[in-house]
């Protein structure tokens, strides 16, 4: 059975079989019970995951011809397959579980904040990005690539970057370069005000980095606080616990 490769469901098949069990030696170094594969697509990891002894897996997949495919040639996927939006299913456990996949590009910001939202539940994530979005995700505060992604992930989450793969690796081959990453569920997160409060700040923030923080967030602030030496600098130079901690100190 053979199927198509979606543009607008911005499909990349996995085709290098050393990738995919580099991918899968990171997943063994954890230990876990449930595992959530996100767009399975061909099935070049799922084949792997679904043999991982005492894992109750999922994956979750939208397109129709996909599951019809996974289905017909991995039979051990038969009442596994959530054939859903993963950006709009509640969690598939009831209990903590590891997220894998290699992430459609066109949606695979809106897939971490998914993560985020569910990080009670999800102590791991392993994930295949655009290497340009893996690196910003692991950026650090003063880089250019340090941004909303890399301090809302970073409040909650070590991140690691992995390595490279190369647009040889896929089937059709992407137009850029892609990077696999790590999250770590952070033991102990920087205290804030709320949650919210931290989104908030940081997108307000960043929505226009080349202002000083003053300018780019006066609306949150009190002008008494603005007058705060730290409002001098920009939001790339401003690491997780200033944001946390200016949370407190919001209108």
């Amino acid at each position: 059975m053979q199927y198509t490769l979606k543009k607008s469901l911005g499909q990349h098949f996995l085709k290098d079989e050393n990738i995919t069990q580099k991918i899968v030696a990171a997943l063994k170094e954890h230990q876990f019970n449930n595992l959530v594969e996100v767009g399975p697509g061909g099935g070049a990891l799922t084949r792997y995951l679904l043999e991982l002894p005492g894992t109750d897996f999922k994956a979750v997949e939208l397109d129709d011809e996909k599951v019809l495919y996974l289905e017909a040639t991995y039979p051990a996927i038969k009442g596994k397959i959530i054939h859903k939006d993963f950006l709009h299913i509640v969690p598939p456990f009831e209990n903590e579980f590891i997220v894998i996949g290699n992430f459609p590009y066109n949606i695979s910001s809106q897939i971490l904040f998914k993560v985020l939202e569910w990080k009670a539940q999800v102590p791991v994530m392993i994930g295949m990005f655009q290497k340009e979005v893996a690196q910003r995700i692991a950026a650090k505060p003063g880089s250019k690539t340090y941004g909303i992604l890399s301090v809302l992930v970073q409040a909650f989450y070590e991140v690691e970057y992995l390595f490279d793969v190369p647009q040889a690796a896929f089937n059709p081959p992407p137009k850029v370069m892609s990077g696999v990453i790590r999250l770590k569920r952070k033991d102990q997160i920087e205290e804030m005000r709320s949650e919210k409060a931290l989104f908030t700040l940081v997108k307000m923030a960043f929505n226009q980095r080349r202002k000083t923080l003053r300018n780019a967030t006066r609306s949150l602030f009190d002008e008494t606080v603005l007058q705060d030496e730290i409002f001098n600098k920009r939001a790339e130079q401003l690491s997780i616990a200033d944001f946390a901690a200016l949370t407190f100190r919001m209108r």
